[in-house]
């Protein structure tokens, strides 16, 4: 190889290189592993309008919906009454707490339809075409690899199936991430949107975006 075209070679693999950088990795928050409590605030149902997400999202009895980030179960348990015993939930954490708050109260609510599934920071570990509905409730702004966890997803989602992120605006350390950056990133993971919604604001957060696989 000639030296012009052996270092042309070379620019051009460093500006690669830089641009997936700058694509997967953005500032974030630490992932929360306190108090799994404080997501059950008094009145949280009512100013989410979780029972209208649900609805957007598609979430009738015996489908299938993976709650990513799921904390102590809080959407969880709601998701499983909503499919019923003949539907299923995955309940999706990546802290072991969480995981076992979630293998107990769903057993302590006679919800077999929950599995909890202990995920890492760039996978949900759910199985191949196994779910209609996901939901990231407040937790999308902790991913910090976002194209490796929506490539990682992807698998997971049956035909038709829709992703719902609630989130609020941020500069993604403060437990917030900018709608225009979150739109960009799905946009390059395959993804697009076809709703959003800010009724969610009565609980402090800003948007509620729905996305399909494109």
């Amino acid at each position: 190889m000639k030296p012009t075209r052996y270092l042309l070679a070379i620019a051009l693999l460093t500006l690669s290189l830089h641009a997936q950088t700058s694509q997967t990795q953005r500032p974030t928050s630490t992932p929360y592993a306190g108090d799994l409590s404080i997501f059950e605030e008094p009145g949280r149902e009512d100013k989410l309008q979780i029972n209208r997400v649900m609805d957007i999202l598609h979430i009738a009895p015996g489908k299938a919906v993976a709650d990513i980030g799921a904390g102590g179960g809080w959407f969880t348990v709601r998701a499983a009454h909503r499919v019923g015993e003949g539907g299923k939930v995955y309940g999706e954490d990546i802290n072991p707490a969480a995981i076992k708050a979630i293998e107990q109260r769903t057993a302590k609510e006679h919800l077999p339809q929950v599995r909890a599934v202990l995920g890492t920071t760039d996978d949900p570990k759910l199985p191949a075409k196994s779910v209609d509905a996901v939901l990231m409730l407040k937790v999308y702004h902790e991913i910090a690899d976002p194209l490796d966890f929506l490539a990682n997803l992807k698998p997971a989602l049956a035909p038709g199936a829709r992703i719902g992120i609630i989130d609020r605006n941020g500069n993604g350390t403060d437990h917030g991430l900018k709608q225009s950056i979150l739109e960009k990133e799905l946009r390059e993971a395959g993804f697009r949107e076809v709703e959003h919604y800010d009724f969610t604001k009565a609980d402090g957060q800003d948007y509620f975006l729905v996305f399909e696989v494109r």
